[in-house]
């Protein structure tokens, strides 16, 4: 047949199709080879499978077929490119099909991978790519930057003074306060800014102000680094910057806030002159105190309108804006511990010098005005009561706001421009029966007009529920409208003295001694109570000072008790056997009961014999807090004063109920209260027992007698009373000794009285519950060096009747003679007493000479370190 008139091949140019035929047309079976494979002229165009069956190529399947033909390149150009009527793949040709095929690739709106590049190269894009995807980034860049420049507004600094309140609620969500910067806010024209405040501020922040556009693109860009890496943040790094973060802006360090804080410079920088972003800086600006404004800090700090302030003043202001936490000579510890008065004093009068010589040096004060500023250091007034911040108030307040930075993102800064509602856990009628309770004792037994060792006294104090944390109510001191802006009920500095003596058992009862091999310590184990007695190491050899003499532990008196029993020794709040149990137990199973129950690691004082006898420093209320752990049978759940707080209608986060944990285990925990039980009822703490209901609680006093405690609790209730005296110049601790008019105060006298006049108040009408039995626990291991009982020994009645009479035989053996003291020991108001107990069984720290440095204690007294919060914002 000749050519012309045989049927043109089927359209498809290889394949499976050419596969078929070559199968059906082939005597072989084999598929016939797709066209282009054999590379002939007649492959390309019009011989179809023909040309197969011409000459036969075999191959393994399609994909070897395919990629056969994808390698002759000349073939498939010839395929995609000619067909009838010179069209690419046109009808009737065997390209029409391949034509197709290559379609996809060569018409790709991106090219990538390259369609037309073999191996790695298909990856490397082309400069045609790369310029697009430039000028499409910069053009995206450059619209994104004009729709945010459109979009902001300029800030106002007269939004920005229209601050608002807090308020504060009571438990029962009654109004307790409302208190805010609105009444300390007022803004001032530029012509009323004194230049020197002006220049004070420029030298120190933004020596170009002048010059700049608004906008430091490298702060931004180290701000961007830090926040993206997860380090420190920082603030806007020109005035500009800081004016719109005030007016504007939330205090968030967020990538969002830094780009909107940078359009909003740049419209700033050009729709507003220097002197207005200036004046507008300084009227938004926090000075600390609670003042906003230059106005209100020259109000504030120096009781001047802003007009009148001097160069030294201004100077002083302009330090406070580098964070008025850590500039503020009044100290703000309250906040963060390292605030203190004394560091803030120092580092105020650095900063304060320094700006002053950079004023000068950029010659914006004269020789003259310079030598007159620098000569004397312009200390501010005092702080002041606001509105509603009196009494006790400004302490609930105070605590509360802590508790509210602690447990939230909101800065001190935006808390204080207000619009906060405080729902807190203060129970209205347990403040003022607090309150009440410490007046009354106060004004029975203090006279600081006729006694001069009555003057500086102080008190703290602190309630809390078991098994819950809130805090119902608390005594921070004389009140803001008094000059007292420390709040001793969430101090530090004040040592605990023998109220640390129940860590110590509990310690003993669970881990045991290093001679018990784990086994919990029984109370009834006997050590030595005489007064003077060396202290042993585990190898038996003693103590020693730092200069290697022979450490001797002191008892407040010389009573020769003899080997007692635990029990007895807290009965009586014996020095002795408390030191050398603690050294047996290890101090640091000691600090970890402790830091179970709730007392932070920030008050714990060093880890020497001392340490037993409580020579750290936490706050009234952590001490409360840890005795309610005891109460709870051994579960411990944090302290807490918020129970929720809202702005603008909607309530904030974080601030859940803390969650119980057991601390402790139970029988140790029952088996302390029932210790503790017996120091109210025939101890130290009997002045207690005028509560008339089940109660347990220790005294405590301490070194030269510069701090009396009492704490004890119901299963309803724990409080703690802490009385001192400070010199308001130094804030160091004072002796009480002769204060009240005895030789000396012990946690058993005054503390306990304000304790059980609060407490019958607190618990009026309420049940007494009693405490859960406590189970034997422990073994008996007594010190070493402690006679065996004598079974001669005649049996007498027990010497507390709290105690077992199994224990009494062997205690009643080892007692000496009882002298005449002895014998009046049950008899709290015969002898030389004091506050109803014998003198010198209230023990106290020992001041003979301690192993290591104890300068650390706490004889100086801080805010916050040691507190409820320890100086975190947890």
């Amino acid at each position: 047949m000749s050519e012309h008139r045989r049927k043109p091949p089927p359209p498809q140019g290889g394949g499976r199709a050419a596969a078929r035929r070559g199968q059906s047309g082939s005597s072989s079976g084999r598929r016939a080879a797709p066209r282009g494979a054999t590379g002939s002229p007649s492959d390309s165009y019009g011989s179809g499978a023909y040309g197969a069956r011409a000459e036969e190529r075999p191959y393994g399947s399609r994909a070897e077929a395919r990629r056969a033909a994808q390698r002759s390149t000349g073939g498939r150009r010839r395929a995609v490119d000619e067909g009838p009527g010179g069209r690419r793949g046109g009808p009737g040709g065997p390209g029409r099909g391949r034509g197709r095929a290559a379609a996809p690739d060569n018409k790709r709106f991106i090219n990538y991978p390259r369609y037309d590049k073999d191996g790695w190269h298909r990856w490397v894009p082309s400069w045609k790519l790369v310029t697009g995807l430039f000028i499409g980034f910069v053009g995206s860049l450059v619209a994104m930057v004009g729709v945010g420049y459109a979009m902001v507004s300029i800030p106002s600094e007269n939004d920005a003074a229209k601050s608002q309140n807090n308020v504060y609620y009571w438990a029962d969500g009654s109004q307790m306060v409302a208190t805010g910067t609105g009444a300390n806010r007022q803004n001032v024209t530029i012509d009323q800014i004194p230049e020197a405040m002006q220049w004070a501020v420029i030298s120190a922040e933004n020596k170009s102000f002048y010059q700049d556009s608004g906008v430091d693109p490298m702060g931004i860009a180290r701000a961007l680094a830090n926040m993206a890496s997860g380090g420190q943040t920082q603030g806007g790094s020109t005035i500009t910057q800081q004016f719109v973060k005030n007016t504007y802006l939330s205090q968030d360090q967020t990538l969002s806030r830094k780009f909107k804080e940078m359009f909003i410079s740049i419209k700033v920088g050009t729709k507003l002159t220097k002197p207005q972003i200036l004046q507008g800086y300084l009227n938004t600006s926090y000075y600390g105190r609670g003042a906003y404004g230059i106005q209100a800090a020259a109000q504030t700090y120096f009781g001047v309108d802003a007009v009148k302030l001097k160069p030294s003043q201004c100077a002083f202001l302009a330090a406070l804006l580098k964070g008025p936490t850590y500039y503020d000579p009044a100290g703000n510890s309250d906040i963060d511990p390292a605030a203190d008065a004394k560091s803030n004093l120092k580092r105020s009068k650095e900063r304060w010098s320094w700006i002053l010589g950079e004023m000068h040096k950029d010659k914006r004060i004269t020789d003259q005005q310079y030598q007159d500023a620098i000569k004397e250091y312009p200390t501010p007034q005092g702080r002041k009561a606001t509105k509603g911040m009196t009494g006790q108030i400004s302490y609930l307040a105070d605590t509360a706001k802590k508790y509210v930075l602690a447990h939230s993102h909101i800065s001190e800064q935006e808390f204080d421009k207000g619009g906060y509602q405080i729902y807190t856990t203060f129970d209205k009628t347990k403040v003022n029966a607090l309150s009440a309770a410490v007046k009354k004792i106060e004004k029975q037994r203090l006279n600081p007009k006729t006694r001069e060792k009555d003057k500086y006294v102080q008190f703290g104090a602190a309630s809390v529920v078991p098994n819950d944390g809130a805090i119902v109510a608390l005594y921070g001191g004389a009140g803001y409208e008094n000059n007292h802006f420390t709040n001793n009920a969430d101090t530090s500095g004040v040592p605990v003295g023998s109220t640390w003596k129940p860590f110590v058992l509990a310690a003993a009862m669970q881990y045991g001694t290093y001679k018990t091999d784990g086994q919990g310590v029984s109370p009834l184990s006997k050590y030595n109570g005489d007064d003077h007695l060396k202290v042993r190491n585990e190898d038996g050899s003693f103590v020693l000072n730092k200069d290697n003499s022979v450490f001797y532990q002191n008892n407040e008196s010389n009573h020769a008790w003899g080997y007692i029993t635990l029990r007895k020794a807290m009965e009586q709040s014996i020095n002795t056997p408390f030191v050398q149990l603690g050294w047996d137990v290890g101090m640091s199973h000691v600090r970890d009961v402790a830091n179970k129950a709730g007392i932070l690691d920030q008050s714990f004082a060093t880890l020497n014999p001392s340490f037993a006898l409580g020579t750290s420093t936490p706050s009234a209320i952590r001490m409360a807090d840890a005795y309610a752990t005891f109460a709870a049978s051994g579960t411990h759940t944090d302290p807490y004063s918020v129970t929720k707080v809202k702005k603008d209608g909607q309530e904030l986060g974080d601030f859940t109920k803390p969650k119980r944990r057991t601390a402790i285990p139970e029988d140790v925990a029952n088996n302390v209260t029932d210790t503790l039980e017996n120091v109210i009822q025939n101890g130290t703490g009997q002045n207690a027992k005028a509560l008339g209901r089940t109660a347990a609680g220790k005294t405590g006093t301490t070194d030269s007698n510069k701090s009396a405690w009492f704490v004890g609790y119901t299963q309803q209730l724990s409080t703690s009373v802490a009385m001192f005296r400070e010199n308001p110049k130094d804030h160091e601790l004072l002796s009480m000794n002769g204060t009240a008019g005895v030789a000396s105060i012990h946690g058993g006298d005054i503390p306990t009285s304000v304790w059980t006049e609060y407490m019958k108040a607190a618990l009026k009408g309420k049940s007494d519950p009693g405490f859960p039995e406590a189970v034997k626990i422990g073994e008996i291991a007594d010190e070493v060096g402690a006679p065996s009982p004598t079974p001669s020994v005649t049996i007498t009645p027990s010497e507390t009747p709290s105690e077992t009479p199994s224990e009494t035989p062997s205690e009643t053996a080892t007692l000496p003679s009882p002298s005449a003291t002895e014998t009046c020991r049950f008899k709290f108001n015969c002898g030389n007493t004091n506050g109803g107990t014998t003198s010198g069984t209230d023990g106290g720290v020992t001041s003979s000479p301690t192993p290591t440095d104890t300068s650390s204690t706490g004889s100086t007294r801080g805010n916050g370190n040691g507190g409820f919060f320890g100086g975190s914002t947890g």
